[in-house]
């Protein structure tokens, strides 16, 4: 690494792919993370949605709009975490990572990985902290989840990069609505919960 906190290319340059995901690091301070939570759901944000529920496989679910940070963290409680939506995004996180790792050397992979999610802490937790002191809001463990969601949408963003995948992958979807400024929370029966 130098001293701008760059990976050097140079290793990277027989895998292509993994060359743009450690460049993808670069979008990540660019991005108002969290900055519209609990605003009202525009309408581009719906459409994302829609878009990362139809990639996802779920079409007939809809976007549904979080309030406050205390009715987020009631979503986050009553989530499912072997709900249906959850395990198709572990069974594409499994996918993927095999599919990579077919091509690329797992070292090198897991370096871009580490620099990508060493740089999406940073700037996601400010941006979290940020809406946290807008909003009065104090609960650490709600915050760190908050922080943890937001750094996993730039790691599987960063793993469909390095794999080669299309754009409309359901992870590269996720984390367009991250670059929103909203935090999708996850999907519940047939809605997608957004703060």
């Amino acid at each position: 690494m130098t001293e701008d906190n760059e990976l050097e290319i140079d290793a990277l340059a027989e895998y292509p792919t993994l060359v743009l995901a450690a460049r993808f690091a670069k979008l990540i301070p660019r991005t108002d993370w969290f900055r519209y939570v609990g605003e009202p759901l525009e309408e581009d944000v719906v459409i994302k949605a829609q878009a990362y529920l139809a990639a996802l496989g779920f079409p007939e679910a809809t976007p549904a709009q979080v309030e406050d940070w205390q009715e987020a963290a009631a979503s986050l409680e009553t989530n499912d975490w072997n709900s249906p939506a959850w395990e198709v995004e572990q069974q594409l996180m499994a996918a993927l990572s095999v599919e990579v790792t077919e091509t690329i050397d797992p070292k090198l992979l897991e370096m871009v990985l580490a620099h990508v999610t060493g740089v999406a802490s940073e700037y996601v937790s400010e941006g979290v902290l940020a809406a946290a002191e807008r909003w009065g809001v104090e609960d650490e463990e709600l915050l760190k989840a908050a922080i943890g969601e937001g750094v996993q949408a730039c790691y599987q963003a960063a793993l469909v990069i390095a794999a080669g995948v299309d754009d409309d992958h359901p992870f590269s979807r996720k984390y367009q609505l991250y670059e929103t400024g909203w935090w999708p929370l996850g999907v519940m029966g047939n809605t997608l919960n957004i703060f």
